[in-house]
């Protein structure tokens, strides 16, 4: 490609979407220049709000919201309880924490006394969110900021040099320091990157459709498996179904009415008619993965990097994971202050977040496969999952509470996301990343410590105070993303050897 001479930006994002926004974001905390470029004229769409827009944010996200001023925000755009045309669980009696293949489990047999390390405070574990409210939230963000964001520009070409990438898109051509492609699923980047994607092929076609019935009380309401599928059905018209069909009707055919109604015909066993069909999309349970999310001054992010079913919502959650594991770390390199090995460290610890997502995600399909065996497994997942270790276990996983990044520290609360703490000066331990670095929250004011940690004053934010709960805590290193990157228990004086090698590692060499 021929590389005019261009005004550069540092980073360029292809994909306005939560991901690609939040990016952004976090690039310009480092006041880095950003361009996100977007395929689509109008982020407006159907399919983005309620009922099909519905996404559950997962503890990590709610977290990341909240480090960066944004989760008052966000949880304003939960919808009501009763709202009309929710989803199905939001009319429950008892208050609904997830689900795994559609088996519910619920808030009252949670324990969440076997998280040791979670704080009460601001940011919880679960919450509501429409997608088109939450991209408006993360673009007024954005734009604030300083991020340019460019509409009805889709990636068409790319060409990266050893100095920066040259990107073409809808006729115009943009340079940057660095390539991300967030432009989900079916990425450009990923493809005329040369990115290999390998996983599993579907094993269904799922379908969401808004439609008039003539006779409503044909189909039972809630979320129901049967010998040819699974249906939920939120009346007066909201369905949701799977066709085991091997994927065979995904984005092939325009979807018709004589199809859905065929469809849902043989999934539910009943004899429906449909009168109007208003709004419909398929969708399939593929699941790839990228086998690697950089090549030279190109990086993957989100859906582009990794896709499965939207079974229990995670991918919303694992593309956010993504950015604000990457973003601080991609704007070290940048300022030419990262460590060795640091962006590489991205892919390190979110590959294999999004390989347990996925097998998660084929896990679920293994239990909704019309077969006996999958409906003896379901009963037995069923009696499991009400009960109070059970609960708590699924919690785990669809909250996100047990993510934990192999960072080999001997402390058991390293790599895990750092507790909330509710310090003696009136503020916590959240309000403290707003601005993107990292932290040493030392609660004895160990002089030593202070010293050490002036080294990195341009990166890391040193506070001494005091806790009303230390759990058993003396001093915690805390990278920019929230996690705890050193800690040292209350019993014995922080070590600052090992606290001088966690900082060195993740912040670069000190003054």
């Amino acid at each position: 490609m021929h590389k005019p001479n261009l005004a550069s930006y540092d980073v360029v994002i292809a994909g306005a979407g939560p991901v690609g926004l939040f990016l952004a974001c976090e690039l310009r905390l480092a006041n880095l220049s950003v361009v996100v470029l977007e395929q689509a004229e109008d982020p407006g769409s159907p399919l983005k709000r309620l009922p099909f827009g519905m996404r559950g944010l997962s503890a990590p996200t709610i977290e990341a919201f909240y480090r960066r001023g944004l989760l008052d925000e966000v949880a304003a755009l939960q919808p009501a309880r009763s709202a009309s045309g929710g989803a199905h669980w939001m009319q429950q009696a008892r208050r609904p924490a997830g689900h795994f293949a559609g088996i519910q489990f619920f808030h009252d047999k949670v324990d969440g006394s076997k998280w040791p390390y979670r704080l009460p405070g601001p940011a919880g574990e679960s919450m509501a969110v429409d997608m088109e409210s939450l991209e408006i939230v993360l673009a007024a963000r954005a734009s604030a900021i300083g991020v340019e964001i460019r509409r009805g520009l889709g990636v068409e070409d790319l060409y990266q040099s050893q100095e920066d990438v040259t990107v073409r898109a809808g006729g115009e051509t943009f340079r940057g320091g660095w390539l991300v492609g967030c432009d989900g699923g079916r990425s450009t980047v990923r493809k005329v990157g040369g990115f290999e994607f390998t996983g599993t092929d579907p094993e269904f076609t799922g379908y969401s459709i808004e439609v008039d019935l003539a006779d409503p009380g044909k189909l039972q309401p809630g979320r129901h498996y049967t010998p040819t599928g699974m249906y939920t059905y939120v009346p007066p018209g909201t369905v949701a179904m799977v066709d085991f069909d091997a994927g065979a009707s995904h984005r092939v055919q325009p979807i018709t009415l004589a199809h859905v109604q065929a469809v849902l015909r043989r999934v539910s066993g009943a004899d429906v008619a449909l009168t109007a069909l208003k709004l419909a999309t398929t969708w399939t349970d593929r699941a790839y993965q990228a086998t690697t999310y950089r090549k030279g001054r190109v990086l993957l992010a989100g859906d582009a990097a990794h896709i499965h079913s939207p079974l229990g919502g995670q991918g919303l959650n694992l593309g956010l994971g993504d950015a604000m594991n990457l973003g601080w770390k991609l704007a070290s390199t940048i300022r030419g202050d990262a460590p060795a090995g640091l962006l590489d460290s991205y892919f390190s610890e979110r590959q294999s977040v999004g390989a347990d997502v996925l097998d998660w995600s084929r896990a679920q399909v293994g239990l909704m496969r019309p077969i006996p065996s999958s409906r003896a497994l379901e009963a037995i997942i069923r009696d499991l999952i009400d009960t109070p270790d059970g609960a708590t276990y699924f919690a785990e996983r669809v909250w996100g509470v047990s993510l934990c990044y192999d960072l080999g520290g001997d402390h058991p609360l390293v790599g895990r996301s750092a507790p909330d703490f509710a310090l003696a000066d009136g503020r916590r331990l959240g309000e403290l990343l707003m601005d993107g670095r990292g932290l040493f929250l030392d609660f004895g004011a160990h002089t030593p410590l202070q010293t050490l940690a002036s080294r990195w004053s341009d990166r890391i934010v040193y506070v001494a105070t005091d806790a009303k709960d230390r759990l058993g805590l003396s001093a915690v290193l805390v990278r920019p993303d929230g996690v705890v990157a050193w800690a040292a228990d209350a019993a014995a004086p922080p070590d600052l050897e090992t606290a001088a090698q966690a900082a060195s590692r993740w912040f670069g060499e000190g003054r």
